[in-house]
């Protein structure tokens, strides 16, 4: 259907467009290939029709490299996934460590209050002490080291010591249960686990060993060498877990040899994120250094316009593609904030009082958060002056036309407030922020350069131009199309979750809008069955994997996401199909909330648990969540001949609004 535009002025427009980055990359382009690219509309048209937009991005800048390339692409294994740049090699880690002087790489910070800040001279030091030790442990090129870990400096530093070496780096969040972790970790197998033992989180201490304990003893079955815990951090102390080593003790082999960047090809695996579909394990998606490195620095120089002079703060845990965002800052030299925390401890206000102290110029954050500032009904400028920042970044989820217009006056009219999309799948933005273009609320503002991003209809025709609603597909190659799926050694299962849909083209998932007059584009939310409350991806397979100790007296269920109009921010339901002879009360649902959260995290939860008499399924027996999805949400859907049941699919409409049903379980407190 078409897509109803409402006629609407800029809220935002730049002061000097001509002085941005962005703008001094189309006019480099111009003079070096006697181009006449006359705005970001004309440098975007470029860099997705010329190949030669990444070897003019790579020199502009200003990647380290021990041997650069002379060439951008060649065939791969499969036609989808060419070799970038097969004759450069170069060191992820080196190009975050390209600076060593006194001036601050990272400031750290937390519930508590305490700031520390680190020197550039001082990460470095800090990286090339756990590089040596994990040398000297074994570790090689292709080894995975993974991190059970929060949002802190060692966070970085093990990474980044990792990618010295040529190792591959997993981390997850502290909150997620045991069985999340060892659904991730028991897949890559990892050789090295760093993990915390005790942290805080709203105020409250959480022990972390009993699941710690869990992890590494069934992670030892699958090669896991050398398991080394970290200090508490909320004491400092050392707290030793059996069979595992304290990281002073890991350290304490230190030789005093100098940092070494292995020099790498490109494409050399960086990173495993995980990203789940609407069933099985999670899957672990391969990145590599060279693309993250490229696209980090694309986005955080030209898109958000950081400077080594800026201040970037990031909101996120480890466990999420944002924290591979948040360290790439280092790679522009500019100033990290590491924060580990919740934003509303001790209260909001505090926090954004910390941004503003830190002189934040370039914050990442999420709709949820914007939308809880406004519903506490706080004015961040009569807190603080926020008069560094230039820059606001929202992501993890759709940010609505009315929060827009609220987030631009709450932060002030010189604030560029950047609507971003882009994925765990491919670690960088399909569409993005412009500093030289104006911001129409509702809208993100173009394309990421580099990505042939199109809006395709069910048949595949590009109706990018009509105004009508499609998949957001990406027609040409990119860096940043992942390596693959780790132990996918055929490619099937990645083809499968991508090209599979439109032969040969990427399909994200999204549903998009490009507005025909301004070209501004609006995302509409998520096409397939991935559920994404407050921007935590995850799939209803992790979900039903917890269900099955309830088999007893849950016959089926059906977990799918809620987003209306009225909504802020997606919301999980959760339906239960009864055994014969079992009843659904509060009982059950409080043991079932417990048991996600035990097993997962408290972001796990579903906000409503209902009851209900029958569960959709496909001729071909498989659960029907995107038609659920999409009645929930509020479409007037019609069961097509795939459906096995149909008439189920009515008993589910009644659920559009949520404020008249009775029997919900009321949303848990996180």
């Amino acid at each position: 259907m078409n897509y109803a535009f409402e006629n609407s002025e800029p809220i935002w427009k730049p002061v000097n467009a001509s002085w941005t980055t962005v703008e001094r990359l189309r006019r480099l382009i111009n003079s070096k290939r006697g181009l006449d690219l006359k705005d970001y509309h004309d440098l975007h048209k470029y860099s997705v029709e010329s190949y030669d937009f990444w070897l003019d991005l790579w020199e502009f800048l200003g990647v380290i490299s021990s041997v650069p390339p002379k060439k951008v692409i060649e065939p791969g294994t499969t036609p989808e996934v060419p070799i970038w740049f097969p004759d450069a090699r170069l060191n992820y880690a080196e190009n975050l460590l390209g600076r060593r002087d006194d001036g601050i790489a990272c400031t750290t910070g937390g519930e508590s209050g305490v700031v520390h800040h680190y020197s550039h001279r001082q990460l470095n030091e800090m990286v090339r002490q756990m590089a040596r030790a994990l040398r000297l442990h074994g570790l090689k090129k292709g080894d995975r080291v993974a991190a059970i870990i929060n949002n802190t400096i060692t966070a970085i530093v093990i990474c980044l010591a990792t990618a010295s070496i040529g190792g591959i780096y997993s981390s997850t969040a502290t909150d997620m249960g045991a069985q999340g972790i060892l659904d991730r970790y028991r897949q890559i197998r990892p050789k090295f686990v760093f993990a915390e033992t005790e942290v805080q989180y709203v105020g409250k201490v959480i022990n972390l060993v009993p699941k710690i304990s869990e992890v590494f003893e069934d992670l030892r079955k699958d090669g896991l060498q050398h398991a080394i815990t970290l200090p508490s951090l909320v004491s400092g102390k050392e707290i030793s877990i059996p069979n595992s080593s304290l990281v002073s003790e890991f350290l304490a082999v230190d030789d005093g040899h100098e940092l070494i960047f292995e020099q790498l090809p490109f494409g050399h695996p960086l990173y495993i994120l995980y990203s789940s579909g609407t069933s099985g394990p999670p899957k672990c998606i391969v990145h590599s250094a060279g693309a993250t490195l490229l696209q980090g620095k694309k986005e955080l120089r030209i898109n958000a316009a950081m400077d080594p002079d800026d201040t970037f703060f990031q909101y996120t845990t480890t466990g999420w593609m944002m924290w591979t965002f948040m360290i790439a800052c280092l790679a522009t030299g500019t100033r990290a904030i590491v924060y580990d925390g919740s934003p509303f401890y001790p209260d909001t206000r505090t926090f954004l009082k910390f941004i503003s102290d830190q002189s934040v110029s370039g914050l990442g954050t999420s709709p949820r958060f914007l939308a809880e500032v406004q519903g506490q009904g706080i004015n961040p400028l009569e807190l603080a002056s926020f008069e560094s920042l230039k820059v606001l970044m929202v992501n993890g989820a759709v940010l609505t036309k009315p929060l827009f217009k609220w987030a631009q006056r709450a932060f002030g009219e010189r604030v560029h407030i950047m609507s971003t999309c882009g994925g765990t799948d491919v670690c960088t933005a399909f569409v993005t922020g412009c500093p030289s273009l104006p911001v129409y609320a509702g809208e993100t503002q173009h394309k990421s350069l580099g990505m042939k991003v199109e809006v395709f209809d069910d048949e595949g025709k590009n109706i990018e131009h009509t105004g009508i609603a499609g998949e957001m597909v990406c027609t040409r190659p990119h860096p940043s199309i992942p390596v693959g799926f780790w132990g996918d050694d055929t490619g099937a299962k990645f083809r499968e979750a991508y090209y599979s849909t439109y032969p040969g083209i990427w399909r994200q998932g999204d549903f998009m809008v490009v507005n025909p007059k301004t070209k501004g584009i609006m995302i509409l939310g998520r096409s397939d069955g991935v559920l994404n409350p407050s921007g935590i991806r995850f799939g209803s397979s992790e979900i039903y994997s917890v269900l099955e100790q309830f088999t007893k007296v849950i016959d089926d269920s059906l977990c799918v996401g809620q987003r209306r109009v009225q909504d802020k921010d997606e919301r999980v339901l959760l339906f239960l199909k009864m055994r014969k002879g079992y009843k659904f009360d509060d009982h059950l649902v409080a043991e079932i909330k417990g048991a996600i959260r035990k097993a997962l995290s408290a972001r796990h939860v579903p906000s409503f648990i209902f009851e209900i008499e029958d569960i959709p399924y496909t001729v071909n027996g498989k659960r029907i969540e995107i038609a659920v999805k999409q009645i929930v949400s509020g479409s007037n859907l019609k069961p097509s001949g795939t459906v096995a049941n149909p008439e189920s699919l009515k008993l589910y409409y009644k659920y559009r609004d949520l404020e008249t049903i009775v029997g919900a379980a009321p949303k848990s407190k996180l």
